[in-house]
This record gives structure tokens, sequence and C-alpha cells, in this order.
């Protein structure tokens, strides 16, 4: 199923190959840069998930979607679509105002959902009808009803949840982008520090990050693959067609098992 929400740097275009480069065994389902669930949403349920984010407007938004589906409806059934309107919820949102974590998550929801690229600073002037978000919710409440809400820095969930059986998947704000992301506050240090965090655990991971030289040192570590691959710029595309962007995947597992085992299958059922 799809997220009910867009996000910056979002893993639409990117979701059918990470989870297919997922390893065939795991028991815990660990999201550690939630943004907008797409892997998570794509992927098969697991027994144990988790759903995490430091910016705590979007963690409430999904705690709201599991709990209250129909007051964050009601609350946004008769918005409107108008720059008047999103520059006085973001200022809201902005001044830190303490209002109920229902009108939150739907301020916060009208703001991703009315600005331009999702980026949440910007009104994008494009005709939104919100009531065709209405189905999506709800569908996403079914969703995430077994999977636990966190709202933590990365390394102390990381912490918290390893176990052997454990797959952390990981989508952190990317190299020199950062101040795209508000309320996350990521900066040089914070991916160095995600680094050693996850080159040291029992479990396994998988990473999702822009192709550049620094991260690609980070994690020039022994028993750590980096992968190569691109995918739709959602952005650039709009000005120039198919503009690919490269991207790398990174993990301490072997990430081709699953697509040798269905080959193998494929084999053995002919």
């Amino acid at each position: 199923m799809n997220s009910f929400m867009s996000w910056v740097g979002g893993k639409k275009a990117l979701r059918d190959e990470i989870i297919a480069r997922f390893p065939l065994q795991y028991e815990r389902y660990i999201e550690v840069f939630g943004g907008g669930g797409w892997v998570l949403f794509h992927k098969q349920p697991s027994e144990f998930e988790v759903y995490n984010d430091f910016n705590p407007n979007l963690a409430n938004l999904y705690r709201c979607v599991r709990e209250h589906p129909d007051e964050l409806i009601s609350e946004l059934t008769f918005v409107l679509n108008s720059r008047t309107d999103f520059e006085y919820i973001r200022s809201v949102l902005k001044s830190k105002a303490e209002i109920p974590d229902v009108r939150r998550a739907a301020y916060f929801y009208q703001v991703i959902r009315q600005s331009y690229a999702s980026g949440l600073d910007s009104f994008g002037s494009q005709p939104h009808g919100m009531w065709s978000n209405f189905p999506i919710i709800r569908k996403a409440c079914g969703r995430l009803q077994r999977v636990v809400v966190e709202n933590k820095d990365f390394e102390k969930l990381i912490k918290q949840y390893d176990r052997p059986e454990s797959l952390f998947y990981c989508d952190p704000p990317y190299y020199k982008t950062e101040d795209y992301y508000e309320d996350v506050g990521f900066c040089e240090k914070d991916h160095e520090r995600l680094a050693d965090a996850l080159c040291g655990i029992q479990g396994k991971f998988l990473l999702s990050y822009n192709d550049c030289d620094r991260i690609r040192e980070n994690y020039s570590r022994p028993g750590i693959t980096i992968e190569s691959t691109t995918r739709l710029s959602n952005i650039a595309q709009r000005y120039e067609g198919g503009k690919q962007y490269p991207e790398l995947i990174i993990a301490n597992y072997d990430t081709t098992d699953r697509s040798r085992s269905s080959k193998q299958m494929l084999l053995f059922e002919m």
C-alpha cells in the first residue's frame, strides 16, 4: 500500500529496490528515520515493527492516524487550500503553542499537503482536495495498529531495539541537504555518529544515502557493502524528464540473498 503522505526525500521511487535487498530472515523491523514511511507501508507487515522520527510533529501525526483517525479527518474536513490559512497554521506550529494533539496533527498534515514539494515552508499554489486523502488515512490506521511509534534520537533508538534478529532501515537526512528538514537538527557529526552506531550493532542494517565521497568514507569498513543505484528525482524531473538521482545502498550483510533465493525457487518450479 502507499503512504498517506508525501515527504521530503521520500522513498516512493526506490522502495521496491530497497525491499528486494532486505534479508530473508528477520523478526524485528525498525524504521529509524521514518519520514513518509513509504518502505514501511510497502513491505509485508512483520510481527514487530517500529516507526521513529525525531520530528515531534511527524511522530504526533503518526500516533493520531493510528489512534484517532476519525477525529483527525473531522479536523481536516473543512480546511481551505489558501495561502492565508497555510501561513497561519504554519506560524502556529512554529510558535510551539500548546494545542491538542489531533489539531496539531491536522495542522501539520495540512502544511505537508499544501506546501511546495512537501517542504513545509512555502505554499504550493496547487489545487488539492483534502477529502481525497481520507480513505488512505483510514487504511493507514489499520496498517499502523501494531506499529510502535517513537520520537527518539537515532542512537538511543538503535541501542534500545538492537537484537541479533533486528533489521534497521535507515533513510537519514542526506549529506549537505540537512537544512531541508525542519525540527531535526542533523549535522556533520550526526552522520559520523550514525555510521559508528550502525557498524557496531548485533542486528542488520540497510541504509539509503546520497552518493558522495564523505558517506563512502564513513562506511568503508570491514563487512560493509556499498552499492550504487539511481532513482527518479521527483523535483528535477518536472523540468528535465527522467532525471535520475545517484544513491547509495549500504548494508552489513549480503543484500543479494533474497534475489538469489527467488531465482532458485523459479529453477525448482521449472
